[in-house]
């Protein structure tokens, strides 16, 4: 299962990656907007929205593409580890 994450802390980047890793899943991690953010998201099979560290922008372009390739987003406004580990346990197959 590929997944995108947005928002979050910088210095939780690694445990982010690990906790997906832990759950079988492969994971993209934005913590910062990126110039071409619409293209790197490409079509995961879940986005996870870190709601209160994260710009108006990033989530706009996210809902965007969303809509654009069908693809689930989850929001959470907490960007804990383990607020990511329960959206994985809750959504990952």
């Amino acid at each position: 299962m590929s997944i995108v994450i947005i928002g979050g802390h910088d210095r939780m980047v690694s445990q982010y990656k690990k906790i997906c890793k832990s759950h079988k899943c492969k994971a993209k991690v934005f913590t910062q907007m990126p110039a071409d953010l619409a293209r790197q998201i490409g079509c995961p099979d879940l986005c996870i929205l870190f709601t209160n560290t994260v710009s108006h922008k990033m989530v706009r372009c996210a809902l965007d593409e969303a809509e654009r390739k069908s693809f689930k987003v989850v929001r959470s406004h907490t960007s804990s580890g383990c607020a990511l580990e329960g959206i994985l346990l809750e959504h990952a197959v």
